[in-house]
């Protein structure tokens, strides 16, 4: 969502956060501001649009402020305009506020504070913050008391970041839900909703938690609960390089994250699976790795998973796997939806949370939902909580029991791609790790699952290495003129004509749908003529011949058909696909991880020959942290 930078320090403060924000772009924004206190006064400058018009607004002012707070705004309350960006000061300009979140109760504060003959410029919930503070410092001379008389008073789901022009070498830092990291550098001290932001300028960092407040100072950074009370606090050192947030030569992220793949799925093979395990000579232990304790495995007679958007959709090749492989029934749910209609409680259930940042504000708080309504009842019916997340120190870690890390690294571009393939890589472990533990399938078959896991990054690089030029050639026929596109899919691969239809939309602004490849003839066969493109995911197994044959049902009915599938399969797919995209042989049951490939390839170059931004696309953001 929004993204919060905050510095303090020897440096240029604006300089610096107007650098911590273009790293917080692909959050997604729609406005952009700064304000910095100098010479007993807040500086603030503000620009509806792109960063670039921030930064032509700050090129005529000349600032050598050293504290400051920005913002990238994702418009809530109030239209995207340029008086209600942040940051907000209060009415008489002392206090400078930016925010992330949601201020429930902000309208009630509003009608006090007008009623206090205080006066408004915007149509946001922020604002009230600002004055509130402003308020309590008329009768204190505490930064510190005011905002903790201010948090209070609010309802809601907020991070926010503060400075006074009466207290010019204070930044404080508030936490209640969406995410805040404070960094350490030598003389001078960050804030940022991402650690991305500040990664060029320290690498020693530490989360703020839930209900906590940090005050900022040139001699260090002190932590405190919301009633006061000190508390004691230890940074980390990060093993991230910022190199990994550069574009390293690619066009956009978004490409250079599908070309990470390979890498991703090899770092998740070198941590999770035991490279020595052999069928038959280690029978007596798992083959794989994942530190699950006996607490969360044994007994187990459900799996439910919550997520959102890409995640949802490898939840879905989660639930084949942990049904077909671990033979666990197993259900998926919006994590959005959960949280008001949950599931009736079955005993020995597994709840796995999958978001990508570990903070999407559904999930979590679905997870929350979860462990609270069973927290009183007996042992079988109390909560069993997983976590699949690619950031392992974000707010998920303090909800569940255990944590699996995707090990995807930074992901800039908003539409997901290296980072849904180790979510599904998490799912084919997990799954053989329980199918190995309940002894659902032959150790040899498992041994054989490993095996094409283990050629799976080889075969990545050989789809971008075969097929990257014929695929953009391909988008050229469809960056123009196509305004609808049918996915198609069945079995393990209908989750992946889901994702194909996703990607489609959220970068190119195609409107696209997906659908299990029998169910075209029930109602959308309705939508296909010659002006409509259908994609069928065809990999060779057991639903090969009938997704062949919903295809022709497509064909007859005058669609262009693109099929994608092994390239052994190529010359007798050519009968039936107007367009071939290949990928190497594959066991079905691996195919997913292959066959995601070419459709975000497919989604990745029209978007780019449409000439669209394909790393922020519009209205949407990386990590959704308010419902």
């Amino acid at each position: 969502m929004c993204g919060i930078v905050g510095y303090i320090g020897t440096q240029s403060a604006t300089d610096i956060l107007v650098s911590g924000l273009e790293r917080l772009e692909y959050r997604g924004y729609d406005s952009a501001g700064v304000a910095t206190v100098e010479e007993g006064q807040i500086n603030c400058v503000k620009a509806k649009g792109k960063l670039s018009n921030l930064r032509q607004k700050l090129e005529h002012t000349i600032s050598q402020a050293q504290i400051g707070i920005g913002h990238t705004r994702w418009a809530t309350h109030g239209k995207p305009e340029e008086h209600n960006a942040h940051p907000h000061l209060s009415s008489e300009m002392s206090v400078a506020v930016v925010q992330n979140g949601i201020i429930e109760n902000y309208l009630e504060i509003k009608e006090e504070l007008i009623a206090k003959g205080i006066e408004f410029r915007s149509e946001t919930d922020t604002e009230v913050v600002p004055n509130l503070i402003a308020h309590f410092l008329t009768s204190s001379n505490s930064l510190l008391e005011a905002v903790q008389k201010t948090i209070a008073r609010l309802e809601g789901a907020f991070a926010l970041a503060i400075v006074s022009a009466e207290h010019p070498y204070e930044l404080l830092v508030v936490r209640q839900q969406p995410p805040l990291v404070l960094g350490f550098g030598q003389g001078e001290f960050f804030c940022a909703s991402d650690m991305t932001a500040i990664l060029p300028y320290t690498r020693t960092i530490l989360n703020l938690e839930n209900g906590e407040i940090a005050r900022l100072t040139p001699l260090g950074v002190e932590i405190y609960n919301f009633t006061g009370d000190r508390l004691s606090r230890f940074p980390r050192t990060l093993d991230w390089n910022p190199i990994q947030v550069e574009k390293q030569g690619f066009r956009h992220y978004m490409l250079k994250e599908i070309y990470e793949q390979p890498a991703v799925v090899r770092n998740c093979l070198d941590n999770y699976i035991n490279l020595n395990w052999h069928a038959q000579d280690n029978p007596d232990y798992s083959p794989i790795n994942l530190g699950l304790s006996p607490n969360l495995t044994d007994n187990l007679e459900h799996v439910q998973i919550l997520a959102c958007g890409t995640s949802w959709h490898a939840a879905l090749i989660g639930k084949y796997l942990l049904e077909q492989v671990a033979g666990i029934p197993t259900t998926v749910d919006y994590a959005s939806e959960f949280r008001y209609s949950p599931k009736p409680i079955i005993p020995h259930t597994l709840t796995i949370g999958v978001t990508q940042s570990g903070e999407t504000a559904d999930t979590i708080a679905a997870l929350e939902s979860e462990r609270a309504r069973r927290a009183d009842l007996e042992p079988r019916l109390q909560a069993k909580l997983l976590g699949i997340t690619n950031r392992s120190e974000s707010t998920i870690s303090q909800i569940v029991d255990r944590i699996i890390d995707t090990h995807a690294g930074i992901e800039i571009g908003v539409a997901a791609t290296k980072t849904f393939t180790a979510q599904v890589m998490s799912f084919y472990f997990l799954s053989l790790d329980l199918a190995y533990r309940r002894q659902t399938i032959s150790h040899s078959r498992i041994e054989e699952i490993i095996e094409g896991l283990r050629h799976i990054p080889s075969q990545i690089e050989t789809i971008l290495d075969t097929q990257a030029d014929y695929i953009e050639e391909l988008a050229h026929d469809f960056a123009t003129e196509t305004e609808d596109f049918i996915f198609i899919g069945r079995g393990i691969n209908f989750p992946i004509a889901l994702e194909g239809a996703l990607k489609l939309k959220e970068i190119s602004y195609i409107h696209a749908e997906a659908y299990p490849a029998g169910e075209m003839k029930h109602g959308p066969i309705a939508l296909l003529d010659n002006k409509v493109p259908v994609v069928a995911v065809a990999m060779p197994g057991s639903v090969y011949e009938k997704v062949i044959s919903n295809a022709q049902e497509a064909k007859a009915r005058d669609a262009r058909l693109i099929g994608v599938t092994t390239a052994m399969n190529a010359i007798e797919a050519a009968h039936t696909f107007n367009d071939v995209l290949t990928v190497p042989e594959v066991d079905e049951l691996i195919s997913p991880v292959l066959s995601v490939i070419p459709l975000q390839m497919l989604s990745y170059h029209i978007a780019a020959i449409k000439g669209l931004d394909v790393d922020q696309p519009r209205n949407l953001a990386k990590s959704v942290t308010v419902e």
